[in-house]
């Protein structure tokens, strides 16, 4: 550390009193005895000598004793949220990437000095017990990892919240390679036991449907007329606030059949028609986001959309009756947030719990409804606004669809009022898409039925509010507003990256872990050679640190001191994947035809998983496979230029990669990115950005001075009005690049063995349109990476720009995002366990 700083004392917890005071342990130790926590789980839970336990097993005592230490606070905040009877909120999403938990919870408890000593203790290495924890099934991209960020920081605040989802048995796939090509795998997560979770069977929820289904050609096929009853049982996770203050819950809904079992159809040996009604519960919540390119995957979501939704609804509302019987005071006490179009079937479902069940009348029931509600859009993408067939709902959701109906008559009715003689407009707006086939607009029932619609960056709110859902936002223009993205700092800095999050506290101490815009305060040490020294070195042993693990996972050596130059995301054409490899394209190509080209070693690595059924995307898988294969085979570049392809991309693979990275792309087509998230993980960690202007990226070059992004391409604007005209072919003819680029990969040179494989790529790019225009941002793609490479080469330029990248990453928690929510819409306030709550509470 230089001497011009300031050395900040860290702050390190009293164990003792921690145990005591905050968790209630009393004397009851952790580890060291056969008393102790640790080994009574190890010898009891498995029930074999401690010599001859497994790292698994080790791992599942670990957890369960840390699980003990946070029970009682856990039950506490449950218990303080009953007593004070708050406002609380229920966030529902389809998806929560949670990642692995053991490291992060034992963090957010403030025990990392009690794990490291009992791991030493006991000869054990703490990452090797870590990497025996599987990443939780439970989400699959930005939207779940959102999610997971936002109920850590809603308790770190302090927040009374619950988050709700599925508990799915299988994740969405695990994705292999085999070559080049992605391959599926089922991902059973919970194929050993899960230390962490729950279950709640006593607070079960039945969940009624219009049909039934049965067994036909061995798949499940529904039955209209006969209606039937799912059962979801609840299965809760920790949520813990960092500090271990508050520990909120994550509950999860399994399906399962209800107690039957059809003794006859059994006993005379039709042993598959016995368990019909269980087999089909319980494929409900079998995977995460099923197949929906044929009928059965698509009835299957819905399904599943409806169970998160009906569970949820019913529990919220249980506790809400636990302490109050005033429904007019509903909205007070609940909030709901949808977290995208997925649950917006809470709509209809709160107004039939409130007009069917309690018997309340429309009117006040409509306004309970909309103020209670909240939703969230994450998409520009008019494809990916979910439109469900009405005749579906009409056999398993007849009540619900009636609801829809009569909502969308009295809407229609308003709207016709507010725009006399505009029936092309009502049309646009009815919940009802008209034509062959009737569809039900789910975003337009979510925007209608509640009070509040949020985009989640300032660009992307713009253009919901004057593209995808203007007509609405003409209608109500007070609902929309915007909620930039965010991600927590403790996960995403403190525990992923400890030599980066140590040279920041030692510089300006721990508070940036609770308040992230005290990062501002590195601006000072941007000419501190010192600290400039402690930041670069930082970031070279996260490099060696992931070429370690690169290397035990994959046996293959990566150099530490080639550029990482990362783009990990979904695999979709307008996240442009392809756009970057056509960049590698067009550099192999420089040092093909001038070998003695001065270019630093780099070394490309992508990460994503494309949809089982987005043929396109699994091509650009393939693609950027065989180019990794060719430049590896080939001796001219070998040690400059590198291609990886990192498979089964996961939280847990980015907390390795996100730290080790000098640079991040964000290279989507200006206006189809909503925000983005991993752009803010990647500036927080120190990496330079090339990008567009699209999504959070723009306010991220904002916060940091546009002067330390590489930011190229079209803007939205340009694109939206480029459209009509632009022609991909101009630039194929015009730019010699581009067109040598383009005629390697089209004479089959990265496909020697499988001839005229890329074709469709030559169509996407050329004969079809270029619809996300990667040939019109390739020539602007290239010269910011001139600007890039030229940097690295100024190695205290770099350093700048990477400390003021950091210090401009304030903003980017998800601590201020939710702050900004719970201010904005949901009215909610913290509610912390007192002193005296903690001291009087009657817990053992």
């Amino acid at each position: 550390m230089s001497n011009n700083m300031t050395a900040h004392v860290r702050t390190v917890p009293n164990l003792t009193a921690l145990m005591k005071s905050q968790y209630g342990c009393g004397p009851v130790q952790f580890a060291g005895t056969s008393e102790a926590l640790y080994e009574r789980h190890l010898v009891f839970d498995t029930g074999v000598d401690l010599t001859a336990a497994t790292m698994r097993d080790r791992f599942e005592a670990l957890g369960r004793s840390v699980r003990d230490i946070l029970s009682q606070r856990w039950l506490l905040t449950e218990k303080t949220y009953e007593d004070r009877n708050p406002k609380r909120l229920y966030y529902l999403s389809m998806e929560f990437l949670i990642g692995r938990s053991l490291a992060n919870n034992v963090a957010n408890l403030l025990l990392s000095p009690l794990a490291t000593e009992v791991l030493k203790e006991k000869r054990l290495d703490f990452l090797e017990i870590v990497e025996q924890e599987p990443d939780a099934g439970l989400g699959n991209g930005g939207l779940g990892r959102l999610a997971a960020c936002f109920i850590e920081s809603a308790a770190t605040l302090q927040l009374p919240t619950m988050g709700y989802g599925l508990r799915y048995e299988y994740g969405i796939f695990k994705q292999s390679i085999q070559n080049g090509w992605q391959q599926e795998l089922p991902d059973n997560w919970l194929r050993s036991p899960d230390p962490w979770e729950i279950a709640r069977p006593n607070e079960k929820v039945e969940v009624n449907l219009g049909c039934s289904f049965e067994l036909s050609g061995g798949s499940l096929r529904p039955v209209p007329g006969r209606p039937s009853t799912l059962i979801g049982v609840p299965f809760d996770r920790p949520v813990i606030g960092y500090g271990g203050s508050t520990i909120n819950t994550l509950r999860l809904w399994a399906a399962a059949a209800p107690d039957y079992f059809n003794f006859a159809e059994f006993s005379h040996g039709d042993f598959i028609e016995a368990f019909t009604q269980t087999l089909s519960a319980e494929t409900l919540t079998r995977v995460l986001y099923p197949d929906d390119s044929q009928f059965k995957g698509q009835a299957l979501r819905l399904i599943q959309e409806y169970f998160l939704v009906a569970c949820s609804l019913a529990d919220a509302v249980r506790r809400f009756r636990r302490s109050n019987s005033d429904w007019g005071s509903f909205s007070d006490k609940v909030a709901i947030q949808m977290n995208d179009t997925h649950p917006a079937l809470a709509v209809p479902e709160l107004m039939r719990i409130l007009v069917d069940q309690e018997h309340l009348g429309w009117d006040a029931a409509w306004h309970i409804t909309q103020n209670t509600l909240a939703y969230t859009n994450h998409t520009l993408l008019p494809e990916a606004l979910e439109k469900w067939p009405v005749a579906w709902l009409e056999e398993i959701l007849p009540r619900q669809l009636e609801i829809i109906y009569e909502i969308n008559r009295r809407f229609l009715s308003d709207v016709r009022r507010r725009f006399p003689s505009d029936e092309v407009r009502a049309q646009r707006m009815s919940l009802i898409e008209e034509g062959t086939g009737k569809k039900v607009r789910m975003a337009n029932l979510a925007v209608i039925g509640s009070h509040s619609t949020n985009g989640v960056a300032e660009i992307h709110s713009d253009l919901l509010r004057k593209t995808t859902l203007t007509d609405l936002a003409d209608m109500f223009p007070e609902r929309f507003n915007n909620k930039t993205n965010g991600v927590t700092p403790r996960r995403w800095l403190r525990l992923c990256n400890p030599a980066l999050a140590g040279v920041i506290t030692d510089a300006i101490g721990d508070g940036w872990i609770t308040d992230l815009g005290e990062l501002r305060e590195l601006e000072k040490f941007t000419n501190d050679s010192g600290f400039r020294g402690d930041f670069m070195s930082a970031k070279r042993n996260a490099k060696r640190a992931f070429c370690d693990w690169y290397r035990y996972s994959t046996g293959q050596i990566l150099d530490p001191d080639a550029i990482f130059d990362c783009q990990v995301k979904r695999i979709h054409e307008y996240k442009r994947q392809l756009l970057n490899a056509l960049r590698i394209v067009v550099l192999y190509n420089r040092l093909r035809q001038n070998p003695a080209l001065e270019m630093y070693p780099r070394t490309f690595l992508f990460a994503g998983k494309a949809a089982p059924a987005y043929r396109l995307a699994k091509l650009i898988v393939k693609f950027i496979n065989n180019l990794a294969g060719t430049i590896d085979g080939d001796p001219t570049v070998r040690g400059r230029l590198k291609v990886v392809f990192l498979p089964e991309y996961c939280v847990s693979v980015a907390e390795h990669l996100i730290p080790a990275s000098d640079v991040s792309n964000q290279i989507s087509t200006a206006g189809y990115e909503a925000s983005g998230t991993s752009n803010m993980k990647f500036m927080m960690n120190g990496a330079l950005t090339i990008g567009t202007r699209d999504g959070a990226t723009i306010e991220m070059a904002q916060e940091a001075g546009e002067d330390n992004f590489f930011l190229f391409g079209l803007t939205a604007d340009q694109v939206m009005g480029d459209r009509s005209w632009y022609n991909p072919h101009w630039h194929y003819e015009n730019e010699p690049e581009t067109r040598e680029a383009l005629d390697l990969i089209f004479s089959d040179y990265f496909s020697r063995n499988e001839p005229g494989v890329f074709a469709p790529l030559r169509d996407a790019l050329l004969t079809q349109g270029d619809h996300y225009m990667h040939l019109a941002d390739l020539r602007s793609y290239l010269v910011a990476d001139e600007r890039l490479r030229a940097l690295y080469g100024e190695p205290d330029g770099w350093a700048r720009k990477a400390i003021l990248n950091v210090a401009g990453s304030g903003r980017f928690s998800s601590d201020r995002t939710i702050a900004e929510y719970a201010n904005e819409i949901w009215n909610l306030q913290p509610c912390p366990i007192t002193k005296e709550q903690a001291a009087t509470s009657n817990m053992p």
